[in-house]
Formats: structure tokens, C-alpha cells, sequence
């Protein structure tokens, strides 16, 4: 499997133009970040050329959902604000060529309102995948559980598949991401097994902490082998947060050789 670093969890002890070095150095050929939009797309692409790095994966702005708020991909009230962070993303995507583009579902924190939000999400998130396409890029959305994110309106394996089914669209997967179906309930393993040709990025970190693989009770011999099994070809990214530091919590990566 190809792993990728998240560099907005994985290498804090750094500021964020060093970790590319640190990743490299530690075994990975290729990375991923949440929001970019902090650093120049030039300043970005320098440190990927640098180090002989990709960078796989990253997020269409998100207004204020990791400070607790509902997010802009779903609100129908942030829908110019939405059109304008997939500006910004084009602009990102032109200098780096990612592979793919996350656009988060966000949160409803008014559930007589979530059908509302789930059709603003569809019609965005369709914004998105015409906007992207054309540059080459797949768009991938993601469900996250409802402990760490209460109101998430996408959170289930069975959510994503419904869109795509509803969506039909070519460039557009989902991101699977471990950790979070973990917390869910979800069997992950075997979701991944019967449905990898539909996901187009993987994340993971064990559950229920967070933490690195073999701090907590995912079975990773399991995952990875349905993931080698289930056809999935792309990028496997490491977006968990080291329980000490980071370069004491890469021993997983030396034992993923099997697959």
C-alpha cells in the first residue's frame, strides 16, 4: 500500500513548511493537508518539489466547522461563500495537481432542518465534482461521527454509497475514513472489502483515541489486507494523532511491508 502523511496532525512539533522535510525523511514519498489555504499554493509546491514529495489530498475550505460550527458545504445561507472557497480550491489545485478534493459535509445543529442541508449538500458537492473534473481532479466527501462532531449529517458508509448512487458521477468517491466508521459501529473492514472501487481516498487512525495504529482496538492486519484485497489502488493517508511524539509513533510503517 502507498501511505501519505497528514501533515496537519502528523508532525506538529514543527511548523508546517518543515514537516514536509520531516515526512520525507521518515519513509514518506507522498502527503496530505487539511486546509492549505494558510501558505501560498507557490510555497506549498516549493516544499513538495524539495523534498520529492506529492500531495495527494486537501480540503475545500470549511469556514468555521472545526471551531465547533456547522461548516459551508450544507448551510443554504453560506451557499456565495461556498462557490467562493471552490474558487480558491481551483486556484490551489492549478500550482499542486492534487489527486483529490474533500469537500466536508458540515453539521446541522438544527435537525428541523437537516433535510434542507442535505439537499444544499448534493447540489454543492455536484458544484464541486463539475468544477474539479475538468481539471483532472476526483472529488471525494466524507462521513465523521457524531461524538466528535455532534449534527454531522453524513456519517455513515451507507449515507456516502446513497449519494453516489443518487449523484452518479464518474469523478466522484468517497473518503473512507477508518476511524471515524470505527467510533460509528461500522464493520470497516468489510465495507471497504465489498466497496473499494467506490472510495477514493482512505484515512485512518485507530479508535477509539486516535492515536496511532496499536493504540486502540482496530484489528490493522485486518483493514489493511481488505483494503489490498478490495482493488482500492489509491493513497492510504496516516491522519491520526501520535500519542508522544510523531517520530515515536511511525513503528506501524515499518511493519506494512506485507501489504
Amino acid at each position: 500500500m502507498q501511505f501519505a502523511a497528514n501533515l496537519s496532525l502528523l508532525f506538529t512539533e514543527l511548523p508546517l513548511l518543515e514537516r514536509f522535510k520531516a515526512a520525507k525523511n521518515s519513509g514518506f514519498s507522498a502527503v496530505e493537508i487539511q486546509f492549505p489555504y494558510e501558505e501560498t499554493p507557490e510555497t506549498i509546491q516549493a516544499e513538495l518539489v524539495n523534498n520529492g514529495l506529492k500531495l495527494i489530498l486537501f480540503n475545500v475550505a470549511a469556514d468555521d466547522l472545526l471551531q465547533g460550527g456547522e461548516g459551508l458545504a450544507a448551510v443554504p445561507e453560506k451557499a456565495q461563500a461556498f462557490r467562493q472557497a471552490l474558487a480558491q480550491t481551483a486556484e490551489y489545485i492549478n500550482v499542486l495537481k492534487p489527486e483529490a478534493i474533500n469537500v466536508l459535509p458540515g453539521c446541522c445543529h438544527d435537525v428541523s432542518r437537516i433535510d434542507a442541508y442535505l439537499t444544499v449538500f448534493k447540489i454543492n458537492l455536484s458544484l464541486a465534482v463539475t468544477t474539479f473534473a475538468p481539471l483532472g481532479v476526483k472529488t471525494v466527501f466524507e462521513a465523521i461521527n457524531t461524538f466528535d462532531m455532534p449534527g454531522f449529517i453524513i456519517h455513515s458508509g451507507k449515507q456516502m454509497l446513497e449519494i453516489m448512487a443518487e449523484l452518479d458521477h464518474p469523478d466522484l468517491f468517497m473518503q473512507y475514513d477508518i476511524y471515524h466508521m470505527q467510533r460509528m459501529g461500522e464493520n470497516v473492514a468489510r465495507f471497504i472489502h465489498l466497496n473499494g472501487h467506490k472510495i477514493g481516498h482512505i484515512q485512518f487512525a485507530d479508535c477509539p483515541g486516535r492515536g496511532q495504529p496499536g493504540t486502540g482496538e482496530i484489528d490493522f492486519n485486518e483493514v489493511f489486507s481488505a483494503i489490498t484485497e478490495s482493488g482500492y489502488s489509491g493513497w492510504v493517508g496516516a491522519e491520526y494523532r501520535p500519542t508522544s511524539s510523531t517520530f515515536d509513533s511511525l513503528d506501524w510503517l515499518a511493519h506494512c511491508n506485507n501489504f
